[in-house]
């Protein structure tokens, strides 16, 4: 599937300030950027940095006054899928040491905090079963309201809450899994089907020895998604982070078939 994507930001900062930027789909074996192009408003400095696990990059910039950041990309999704009910999980002592830290609790996702609730709920599943049916518990269970969370908000208040956006979704999804020994991660994508069009977070799982994309808004299929970044929890994967002030002017994200 190829995708073509549209996404713009504009900023204001009072003061000179640092930010770092994520916005561009990551050059990665499972896409292929075939065309992509970005405008950034000149500022004192650029650089491009990885992100992390080296998946991606990001954008060092210091600035003062209006950003605005033109990206516009067509991307070839070549990934591999696999249906992920009928995976395995790998055995810890077995996991590859970069898997390693998304088993741990993180800001966002406290797994340690649900391994009773996890155990209780889904003792009986195993690997990509138990997987999706935390997914289909959360997407049953909780309500997507824009507005209900903000950047403080962590997986267990979602839970209390049952409520959220796409990355409280994900963060529960992630905690639920890592309480289950099985690594999970973040991942930032553009995708097709997300209402409202937006920046989307899911889940990324470690089952048979591979990562999956797994949505438990439901809004988006792992075949449409265009990868931009993946971490502990959100704070790894944040499209703008500014280290001072900053006012949001306006920012849309267009996602279509290319």
């Amino acid at each position: 599937m190829k995708l073509s994507i549209h996404a713009r930001l504009d900023y204001d900062f009072p003061y000179p300030t640092d930010a770092l930027l994520q916005v561009e789909a990551a050059a990665i074996p499972e896409q292929q950027i075939l065309s992509a192009h970005i405008d950034i408003t000149q500022g004192e400095h650029f650089a491009r940095v990885p992100a992390h696990n080296q998946i991606g990059e990001r954008i060092w910039l210091r600035l003062q006054g209006q950003l605005v950041v033109d990206y516009r990309a067509t991307i070839q999704i070549n990934r591999i899928l696999t249906e992920c009910l009928n995976l395995p999980k790998v055995p810890t002592h077995l996991l590859p040491g970069e898997t390693v830290e998304y088993l741990m609790p993180s800001r966002y996702c406290p797994s340690d905090q649900f391994q009773n609730f996890v155990s209780s709920e889904f003792g009986t599943l195993h690997g990509g079963e138990r997987v999706i049916a935390m997914r289909d518990w959360i997407h049953s269970h909780f309500s997507y309201v824009p507005g209900s969370s903000d950047s403080a908000t962590t997986a267990l208040d979602t839970f209390v809450n049952r409520q959220g956006i796409c990355r409280d979704y994900a963060h529960v999804l992630i905690t639920f899994v890592r309480a289950s020994g099985i690594p999970a991660r973040i991942a930032s994508v553009y995708a097709l089907g997300v209402e409202p069009p937006d920046f989307h977070a899911v889940a990324e799982v470690f089952l048979g020895g591979e990562w999956h994309l797994v949505d438990a808004t439901g809004m988006a299929q792992e075949a449409a998604m265009a990868k931009i970044g993946v971490g502990r929890d959100a704070a790894d994967v944040a499209f703008l982070t500014a280290y001072g002030q900053a006012k949001m002017n306006g920012q849309s994200v267009q996602v279509q078939p290319a």
